[in-house]
């Protein structure tokens, strides 16, 4: 009789504790990404095409799947001048990255990641 009572209660608590755990480990991914994003943006020669790659390429060994779309460079790297900053950013819908097929708490959360370098160009 008890866990009848119990079992609906911890049933929730635990899928709570699943999608929220889920959720700062994607985030700590994203940031991750952007970071190394980043890095790669501000060497000299590289274009905005590349700095998407290397954010894809990251979340893609963590198996979040973005498109070109999701992520953002700004000033495009090639044309920054020495000291300035440049920003990558992404962002993703928690549903898209859930383990559960239907989050039940973070449905409508969108997880968004920014990280800003200085341009290391020598000129």
């Amino acid at each position: 009789m008890e866990f009848a009572v119990v079992a609906p209660i911890f049933i929730l608590l635990l899928f709570g504790m699943i999608e929220y755990g889920q959720m700062v480990m994607v985030q700590q991914m994203l940031t991750n990404a952007t970071r190394e994003g980043a890095r790669q943006a501000v060497l000299d020669g590289v274009t905005i095409q590349d700095v998407k790659d290397t954010v894809k390429d990251y979340l893609s060994s963590g198996g979040i799947n973005l498109s070109d779309s999701d992520i953002t460079v700004s000033p495009d790297p090639s044309a920054a001048a020495f000291g300035d900053p440049i920003t990558v950013g992404l962002t993703v819908e928690f549903k898209e990255v859930s383990w559960l097929p239907a989050p039940m708490y973070l449905k409508e959360a969108e997880l968004d990641a920014s990280s800003v370098m200085r341009r290391e160009s020598v000129q």
